[in-house]
């Protein structure tokens, strides 16, 4: 999977650089926010500007991470989120356990 990530105020900033997060690649955006948080990275923030589609699997994925966040007091967040993406999520009402941000600046202006 395509992935870039970069660190901006505390926050780790993981970009997905793929249309699809499925059964294909989800298992390696799973392994690696686990990585990260048990690496010490609490505050994660999954930018999704890219992803035009995300099945069961990657919904899976991000929740692994956000629980695993979650117990260690840390916060996982999803920004940038296309209007398809964000359909599955409403429909999965998944939108009402994430913090979903139409971007990254917004997750820092909520923190002021």
């Amino acid at each position: 999977m395509n992935l870039t990530q970069h660190e901006i105020n505390g926050y780790c900033i993981v970009q997905i650089n793929e249309e699809r997060v499925d059964a294909h690649n989800s298992g390696e955006l799973k392994e690696r926010i686990l990585d990260l948080i048990e690496q010490g990275n609490l505050n994660i923030i999954v930018q999704l500007g890219q992803v035009k589609f995300v099945d069961s699997s990657g919904l899976g994925a991000l929740l692994a991470g956000y629980k695993q966040a979650s117990a260690k007091a840390g916060k996982l967040a999803l920004a940038n989120m296309q209007q398809q993406v964000l359909s599955m999520f409403e429909l999965t009402r998944l939108n009402r356990v994430f913090e979903i941000y139409n971007d990254v600046d917004e997750v820092f202006a909520g923190e002021s």
